[in-house]
């Protein structure tokens, strides 16, 4: 947690705000072409965007007056210089708030492990903790949903930069700047699903490894007497090679190569470990051991060796160790044998689970020429009611051939299967064990996959598969229990369910929930979907896991997320905390060490305080649902108004760079699902946000609210009660700040007088002005984020920052949208600046986690 304001903002601008001042006077070493006449041009640059944006003018005429000596050629040059210039500068001040983690954030103060014991101590609550503690557990979950773009050389050069700062090395901060200046920004091609996974894998390896050891072995050293299931208190996901959710590039050989490369990655790190180990334990009889160790692991991490190595295997061998330190050595070291052994228990030769993922028409699809090109289901497949189909798919008892079957898509969702056993024999079950279902409409769809399984080779005795439907539109979240009733009561699927402790989860998708009902209405349809899941599922008693597709801005479920599950009362089932961790959040709350145990133990301390500590029985009290649901359809009203205007996708197209992220090369997956022509509901929901947030309009994380309490003002008194006393709603307010703190209207006030856009652009800055006085009032401060002051500073900084980009990215969208046929070659280099832009813009809003 921040310290209290002064004293937070002091330290902040000490070792930030100051430091960014004066490491970035060497930017003017930086080996580029007169650079030094850059960085003084930018900064003339800045205060002409300042000025002129205060005096009324749009970005063309800014940047024309500002280089209005200068030629074309001139311009463009200058115009990428800035952008260079600018994209170094963010990476430094990343660098600045990573290394000042540990001295702006308390790391045994509140949300912290350290504070759950002592709160619990003084509660008279250990022993209930610790009981939790064995049956609790948090996974985050590393996904394929790229959001930022910096290539893994700058991410590399990141994490030196971090080190030479906190040493204050400003020798060795100058050479990484010049390397920096050096190093491309921009993927010469884009990668695949196996470069995504590397680029992850590497988070995995530095950072997570020794975040999530040191966490266990706090918790051990807490808990002497319980005996903790290290394998599932902290576990890693992994979506990368796994999520082949409209990512045609994504194959099953790509997936089992990901499933060998987590292996050698945990195997690689274990041997870094043992090596360090080996230079203690020196003793007689130990020495033999370690050594073997040694090289059994360097064999199979670093060589083509076949897997033999099992976590089993691997825990006897450090068990062997132990024993012979304590009998024979007086137990010198014996701690650092436990930390690993820790470790291994954590992370056993998987490292993080693969999750697969599908959109469930393709399972449909696959069923129905599946039925056509073989014999294992009926002919009259596809005329069947649905409750036929899920009477033939429960009761599969053949496998298919993937070589029999002609249709390619066919063919490779029966390799899928094959892919999942194999990575759990090398990696062990825990290496693939579920199967998420995007778009999941029915109980059939849940079903498919359960036959599609059985089909790909699976039998039904062994299928110990946790099949996971996500539900993310509003509809979906309204039918989520009926569809979840209908499985639980199939005899069938329970007995799948037994397989799996008698646990299911379900995945709820907070992105694509935005995109079609706005900010307040997915949130609030979320945390309702989780109440009748969990009271349904008390019913038949079994016990539900939410797992939460969460994405780094509040417009995509981020923001403050460990408040939101601090929030809970007992009505919502909470034995688990998972969550996706993307993009640009996994380099910005889980890039160092320091933050990722920092911010695994704020999810730990929120999942485990609502469970033992707090005394709520219910999230909501009496009178508040209904006060909540009304604020939730009253902005659903707005921003469906907003959404159903038939300029709205042309609005965003145009104005924004929407149509510019399939050309940037951040990912693999192309930037809607479906070809054809572009819909809202083909768009994926990262472009969706990620549009808005280069426009400074920030749609998916405030519109609607503030139309919603205007309306509203005859309760205006419940709605401030509620903000003062429930953290669910003061958080959502909370973060509906940050989304707001980042919006900037001037920079397309042009867009006012607008013959097609102009109703549009009005529509959403009248609503903004009704949101920032509505919050105003609901939370009596005048400032946005005048509760998080770090993190307010950090934000109004990094968007000075980026304020010429935005300048120069709207200059560049304008001129384009006015060119003609014959001026193709200024049309080319307009798109340049608008992509480059993108990457700078995107790259400063890593706060936005």
């Amino acid at each position: 947690m921040i310290e209290p304001q002064s004293a937070g903002v002091e330290k902040f601008n000490n070792t930030v705000g100051l430091k960014f001042q004066l490491y970035n006077s060497l930017f003017l070493s930086l080996p580029f072409y007169g650079i030094d006449k850059t960085g003084i041009l930018l900064s003339l640059f800045s205060k002409e965007c300042d000025d002129g944006y205060e005096a009324g003018r749009d970005p063309v005429s800014i940047v024309e007056k500002f280089l209005a000596d200068k030629g074309p050629e001139e311009t463009v040059d200058l115009l990428f210089k800035f952008l260079q210039y600018v994209e170094r500068q963010v990476v430094l001040f990343d660098a600045l708030e990573d290394s000042a983690f540990p001295d702006l954030n308390d790391m045994r103060g509140p949300g912290t492990i350290s504070d759950l014991e002592a709160a619990a101590q003084q509660a008279g609550k250990l022993e209930e903790l610790l009981k939790k503690l064995e049956s609790f557990s948090v996974r985050p979950v590393l996904t394929a949903h790229p959001t930022q773009f910096y290539p893994g050389s700058v991410l590399g050069i990141i994490n030196d930069l971090v080190k030479a700062i906190v040493r204050s090395d400003v020798t060795e901060i100058n050479v990484l700047l010049k390397q920096l200046g050096r190093t491309p920004f921009l993927n010469k091609k884009r990668p695949t699903p196996a470069d995504e996974a590397t680029s992850l894998i590497w988070y995995l390896e530095n950072v997570f490894y020794d975040a999530i050891g040191n966490i266990l072995v706090q918790l051990e050293r807490s808990s002497p007497t319980h005996k903790l299931d290290l394998g599932r208190l902290v576990r890693m996901g992994f979506w990368p090679g796994g999520d082949r959710d409209g990512n045609p590039f994504v194959t099953a050989e790509i997936t089992a190569e990901v499933g060998r490369n987590l292996r050698k990655a945990i195997l690689r790190c274990y041997y870094r470990d043992v090596r360090a180990l080996k230079r203690r334990l020196t003793f007689a009889g130990v020495d033999i051991l370690i050594a073997k160790l040694e090289r059994d692991l360097y064999g199979e991490a670093f060589q083509t060796l076949d897997c033999v190595l099992t976590q089993a295997l691997l825990l006897q061998r450090l068990s062997e160790i132990h024993d012979l330190l304590i009998a024979k050595h007086n137990g010198l070291f014996v701690h650092l044998v436990d930390g690993l052994t820790k470790k291994i228990s954590a992370f056993g030769t998987f490292f993080a689970s693969i999750d697969i993922r599908q959109d469930s028409s393709v399972h449909s699809a696959v069923l129905e020429t599946i039925a056509a090109e073989s014999d294992r289901l009926p002919d009259d497949y596809t005329t069947l009611s649905d409750r036929e189909k899920a009477s033939v798919l429960l009761c599969v008892k053949a496998c298919v051939d993937s070589d029999a079957i002609s249709d390619e898509t066919a063919s490779e969702a029966l390799r899928v299967a094959s892919a999942m056993r194999q990575i759990r024999s090398e990696n062990g079950p825990e290496g693939c064990e579920r199967y998420v279902i995007s778009h999941c409409e029915s109980s059939l769809d849940v079903l498919e996959v359960y036959g599609l399984l059985l089909l790909g080779g699976f039998s039904a005795n062994q299928l110990d598969i946790d099949i996971v439907p996500l539900f993310e539109t509003i509809d979906d979240l309204k039918n989520a229990s009926t569809i979840m009733r209908e499985l639980y009561e199939m005899p069938a699927y329970r007995q799948h369910l037994l397989k799996r402790e008698n646990r299911q989860t379900v995945m709820l998708g907070f992105s694509d929930g935005t995109k079609d009902g706005g900010y307040m209405m997915a949130n609030w349809s979320i945390y309702k979907a989780k109440d009748a899941l969990t009271k349904l599922s008390r019913e038949f008693g079994i016990d539900v896991i939410f797992f939460d597709g969460r994405g780094g801005p509040p417009a995509r479920g981020g923001g403050k997320t460990h408040k939101f599950y601090s929030s809970m009362g007992q009505n919502i089932q909470g034995d688990a905390i998972q969550l996706t961790i993307q993009g640009q959040t996994v380099s910005s709350n889980f890039g160092t060490v320091d933050s990722a145990q920092f911010n695994i133990e704020q999810l730990l301390h929120a999942g485990l305080h609502t469970q033992v500590l707090s005394t709520s029985e219910q999230t909501f009290a009496a009178g508040e649902e209904s006060l909540l649901t009304e604020l939730a359809e009253r902005s659903l009203a707005a921003y469906a108004d907003l959404k159903n205007d038939p300029h709205f996708l042309d609005y965003l197209s145009d104005i924004s760079p929407l149509r510019f992220y399939a050309e940037t090369n951040i990912a693999s997956r192309p930037s809607k699902r479906n070809g054809g022509k572009l819909t809202l509901e083909s768009l994926r929901a990262i472009p969706f946000v990620g549009a808005w947030s280069q426009i400074k309009q920030n749609v998916p994380g405030f519109y609607g609210l503030g139309a919603a309490i205007e309306q509203m003002k005859d309760r205006i008194d419940e709605i401030k009660e509620l903000y003062s006393s429930n953290l669910f709603f003061k958080t959502l307010i909370d973060n509906c700040e940050m989304a707001m703190l980042k919006c900037f209207f001037p920079l397309t006030a042009f867009l006012a007088e607008d013959e097609k856009y102009g109703c549009i652009w009005k529509k959403i800055h009248d609503e903004y002005g009704r949101c920032r006085r509505a919050v105003t009032e609901v939370s009596g401060s005048d400032e946005l984020m005048f509760d998080y002051p770090v993190e307010q500073q950090s934000v109004l900084l990094r968007e000075k920052i980026v304020l010429p980009l935005v300048t120069i990215q709207q200059y560049a969208l304008t001129r384009l949208r006015g060119l003609t046929g014959a001026e193709s070659d200024l049309r080319e280099t307009l798109e340049k600046l608008v992509i480059r832009c993108s990457f700078g813009i995107i790259n400063a809003g890593r706060n936005s986690a």
